[in-house]
């Protein structure tokens, strides 16, 4: 039975936690910022962690079974 690869797209989104869940970004803070509050930029910023109902997907795309 062949290595089952990691998915290159998602080794470079998601990290884990040291309790095993999954850390993501968010989206919509790379560029047209002009239009967006400073409260809105300010949250954007920070990490968090990925939904339960997407996490089982993830861990498969980390190769991680």
């Amino acid at each position: 039975m062949p290595k089952i690869k990691t998915n290159s797209g998602a080794k470079k989104r998601f990290t884990l936690t040291g309790t095993g869940k999954i850390k993501r970004k968010h989206a919509f803070h790379s560029h047209i910022l002009t239009k967006k509050t400073k409260k809105q930029k300010r949250n954007l910023c920070y990490s968090t962690l990925v939904d339960r109902a997407n996490a089982a997907q993830v861990k498969e795309l980390l190769a991680m079974r």
